[in-house]
C-alpha cells in the first residue's frame, strides 16, 4: 500500500474497497458469469477468506463487548441514583427516545418492505451461497413465556459460546447491579476492569476497522460476482429508508420533543447545534463529537456547564437513537433478504435488542457493525449476511451519529428546563458560535 493510500481517512480507504470489490465483482459476474472457474477460485481462495478474516474480528468481540458495556451501564445507574432526580430523568429520557426511534424503524421497514424487491431466486440462490459457506443459517429466536425463562442463563460462559445474546445481556445487567451492592472500594475495582475491559475490545473493533478496506472489498466481491445488479435495487431502497427515517426521526418525533418539552421552535434548536451535528455527521463518532457537544450546549443554548457536564458525557454513551432505529431496520431488512419471517413477538424482541445493543455499541465509526452481526444470527440470517449492507454502511453511520447527538441536546434541554435552570429564554442571552 502506498504512502498516500495509508494516510488517507479510514472512510475513504472503506469507499475505495468497496468501489474496488464492487467494479471487479461485476466485472466478473458480466464478464465471464457467476459459475465461470476463476471467478469460484477467486472467492474460494481471496474474496471469501479475506471477507471471512474481517467478519470472524468482528463476531468475536460481540459478547465481551456487549457484557462490558451493559455491566458498565448498570453500574452507573447507582451514581445516577445517588445523582436524584437529575440523573433518573435523563436516564428515561434516552431510553425512552431510543425505544420510539427503534419502534419507528421496524415500523416503516415493514411497511416498505425493501427486502420484496429481491427475487425469489435470488433469494434462494443467496441462502444457499451462505449455507455453503457458513454452514445451515442459525435457528431463529422464538418469543414466548419460555424466551423470558431462557433469559435467565444457567451459564454465562456457555451463553457467550453458543451466542446466546440475550442471556449475556442478562448476565450483564445483573453484574452490573452486583457491584452498585458492593464495598465502594471494591466497586471501583471493578468499573476500573470492565472499563478496561470495554477499551480493549474497542481497540480490537478499530483493529478490525483498519482490516474493513480489504474485508469490504471481497465481502462485496462475492456478492456483485454471484448476484451481479440484483442486490443493487433493494439495496438503494433499504439506504433510502434508512435515511428517510433518521430524518423523520430528528424532524418529527424529536421535532415534536423540542417544541413540546423544550418549549424551542425545531428550527431555532437546530440551528444552535449545527456546528455538533455537523462534527457528528463528519466523525462518526459520539465520543469524538462530546468536546463540540459541551462547547454547544454551553454557548449557543446557554444550558447551565453542571447539566452539560452530566448529560452529554452519559449521552456519548447511552443517547443511541440513530443507531437503535438503524439496527432495527437492518436486521429486518436483511431478514427480508433471507426470506426469514418474523412475529410480532419477534419483533417486540428486535425492538429490546436494538435499545439496549445500541447502548452498548461503541461510539467510534463503525461500532454498531459487531453487535449487528450478534444480533443477525438470534433470528436466522447468517452473519456473513451483512456483506449485503455492509460497503454502504459509512454514509448511514454518519446520519444516525448525528440523530444520536440531536438526542443529547434534547435531553441537555429537556433535563435543564425540567429543573428550573433554563428556559427558552436563554436562547435570547447567548451569543451562537460555529466553533
Amino acid at each position: 500500500m502506498s504512502y498516500h493510500a495509508r494516510h488517507m481517512p479510514l472512510h475513504t480507504r472503506i469507499l475505495l474497497g468497496l468501489a474496488v470489490g464492487a467494479a471487479l465483482g461485476l466485472g466478473a459476474n458480466l464478464g465471464l458469469g457467476a459459475d465461470h472457474a476463476v471467478v469460484q477460485l477467486a472467492l474460494k481462495y481471496v474474496a471469501g477468506p479475506i471477507g471471512q478474516v474481517f467478519l470472524r474480528m468482528l463476531s468475536m468481540v460481540v459478547m465481551p463487548l456487549v457484557f462490558a458495556s451493559i455491566a458498565l451501564g448498570v453500574a452507573g445507574v447507582g451514581d445516577i441514583r445517588r445523582a436524584g432526580r437529575m440523573g433518573i430523568k435523563t436516564l428515561a429520557f434516552f431510553l425512552t427516545t431510543t425505544a420510539l426511534a427503534s419502534a419507528l424503524g421496524l415500523f416503516l421497514v415493514s411497511v416498505v418492505d425493501p427486502g420484496a424487491y429481491v427475487s425469489p431466486a435470488v433469494r434462494d440462490e443467496l441462502v444457499a451461497q451462505y449455507a455453503r459457506t457458513s454452514g445451515p443459517p442459525p435457528a431463529p429466536t422464538s418469543f414466548g413465556v419460555e424466551t423470558f425463562v431462557g433469559i435467565v442463563t444457567r451459564n454465562p460462559l456457555k451463553s457467550a459460546v453458543d451466542g446466546d445474546m440475550l442471556g449475556v445481556i442478562f448476565f450483564g445487567l445483573m453484574f452490573g447491579a452486583g457491584i452498585t451492592l458492593i464495598r465502594e472500594d471494591r466497586q471501583k475495582t471493578m468499573i476500573g476492569f470492565l472499563e478496561a475491559l470495554a477499551d480493549v475490545i474497542s481497540a480490537v473493533v478499530d483493529i478490525a476497522m483498519k482490516l474493513a478496506p480489504y474485508g469490504v472489498a471481497g465481502l462485496i466481491f462475492g456478492v456483485t460476482a454471484l448476484f451481479g445488479f440484483a442486490l443493487l435495487a433493494p439495496l438503494g431502497v433499504y439506504v433510502g429508508l434508512v435515511l428517510f427515517a433518521l430524518a423523520l426521526h430528528a424532524v418529527g418525533t424529536m421535532g415534536l420533543v423540542i417544541r413540546g418539552l423544550v418549549g424551542v421552535g425545531p428550527r431555532v434548536f437546530f440551528s444552535r447545534i449545527r456546528a455538533a451535528l455537523v462534527t457528528a455527521f463528519s466523525t462518526s463518532s459520539s465520543s469524538a463529537t462530546l468536546p463540540t457537544n459541551l462547547l454547544v450546549g454551553q454557548q449557543n443554548l446557554g444550558i447551565p456547564p453542571r447539566i452539560c457536564g452530566f448529560v452529554y458525557p452519559l449521552g456519548a454513551t447511552m443517547c443511541m437513537n440513530g443507531t437503535a432505529l438503524f439496527e432495527g431496520i437492518t436486521v429486518i431488512f436483511l431478514c427480508q433478504v433471507f426470506g426469514v419471517t418474523l412475529s410480532l413477538g419477534q419483533m417486540a424482541v428486535v425492538i429490546a435488542l436494538a435499545v439496549l445493543t445500541s447502548v452498548g455499541a461503541a461510539a467510534v465509526p463503525g461500532g454498531s457493525i459487531p453487535l449487528l452481526v450478534g444480533m443477525l444470527t438470534m433470528f436466522g440470517v447468517p452473519g456473513e449476511g451483512i456483506a449485503v449492507i455492509i460497503g454502504i454502511d459509512r454514509i448511514l453511520d454518519m446520519a444516525r451519529t448525528a440523530v444520536n447527538v440531536l438526542g443529547d441536546h434534547v435531553a441537555a434541554a429537556f433535563v435543564a428546563r425540567s429543573e428550573g435552570l433554563w428556559s427558552p429564554d436563554h436562547l435570547t442571552k447567548v451569543v451562537p458560535t460555529d466553533r
